[in-house]
């Protein structure tokens, strides 16, 4: 066949690759996300980006913290990187990045999705595609917490045990209904731990049964936290509950599921340092994942990811 008659002729492949949003892509995806179809959304993925002009490389991650190492060893070259999964392939995404203005694109596969949530982002490949091409972005701030980047909800107290023992019990994929088993085992035995928290640098008189860190305004899919939030201002909505039982935790979910989680027994300050300790170890979870035990640290580093977003 002539180069004349060939679909796809030399010159119509540069003219594609200087039309394109992006030249070289890397679709970094958990397989096991969104019931089982991580994998074949990051292929149809790659066939879209391809059909754009990009050249693409796809990775399925095998297990915690593969993405991060693939992501730095892999990345050369590259204009976009793209997350396919749930917040903690998304977060292990963002860490791996060598440049931090590399634009990300996301599909959100998995359970809570609230960075997606936040940003009103399509679980269709399709949509997905539009959204890459138009290259629109937005900022998020980003924090370390013990040394390990959040950009979400860092939770110290009852969301971190109950956390800790969803992962305990685990056994595939993470629904929804997978959190039920777990909260009900962390009631059982819940006494209100007594946290002291420092908000940059300054010591608040009272002592707290839990504290929200959060960057975004969802969380655990279901809750609403402060609507005045925002992604880039610098600063972290820090949430400090008082000392509550069981059911004053219940009154608490009540509150986040109708928007108004600030009052009563919760109160909220703005920060860019947090410290929080404790006299006995408390469990914390930061953006989902189960990480350790009190003392916390959180700092805001100044530096900001790049989001594309319709």
């Amino acid at each position: 066949m002539s180069e004349a008659s060939s679909p796809t002729t030399s010159s119509e492949r540069r003219r594609l690759q200087a039309d394109a949003p992006f030249q070289n892509a890397i679709i970094i995806a958990n397989p096991i996300a969104g019931n089982g179809q991580g994998e074949s959304a990051a292929l149809e993925l790659a066939a879209g980006l391809r059909s754009m002009g990009a050249s693409t490389r796809v990775h399925l991650t095998k297990s915690r913290g593969d993405a991060f190492q693939w992501l730095r060893a892999s990345q050369h070259e590259c204009d976009l990187v793209v997350s396919i999964g749930g917040d903690g392939t998304l977060r292990e995404v963002l860490a791996g990045l060598v440049d931090t203005e590399t634009p990300v694109g996301i599909l959100p596969l998995g359970t809570a999705n609230a960075l997606a949530a936040e940003l009103d982002l399509p679980r269709d490949v399709h949509r997905a595609l539009e959204i890459f091409a138009r290259r629109r972005v937005a900022r998020i701030d980003a924090a370390t917490v013990n040394g390990a980047l959040s950009i979400l909800v860092t939770g110290i107290g009852f969301d971190g045990i109950a956390v800790r023992e969803l992962e305990a019990h685990r056994t595939g994929s993470i629904r929804k209904l997978s959190y039920l088993p777990a909260i009900l085992r962390a009631l059982r035995h819940y006494r209100s731990p007594e946290l002291q928290v420092e908000l940059d640098g300054k010591r608040l008189k009272e002592s707290y049964g839990m504290v929200f860190a959060s960057n975004v305004n969802h969380y655990g899919g279901f809750m609403r936290l402060d609507s005045s939030g925002q992604l880039d201002d610098g600063q972290f909505e820090v949430y400090l509950f008082r000392k509550t039982s069981p059911l004053g935790l219940l009154a608490h979910v009540a509150r986040g599921l109708l928007g108004k989680i600030v009052g009563g027994a919760c109160e909220m300050k703005r920060a860019k340092k947090l410290r929080v300790t404790s006299e006995n170890p408390v469990p914390y979870q930061v953006d989902g994942d189960y990480v350790g035990e009190t003392p916390v640290d959180l700092a805001l580093t100044g530096l900001q990811f790049r989001i594309l977003v319709p």
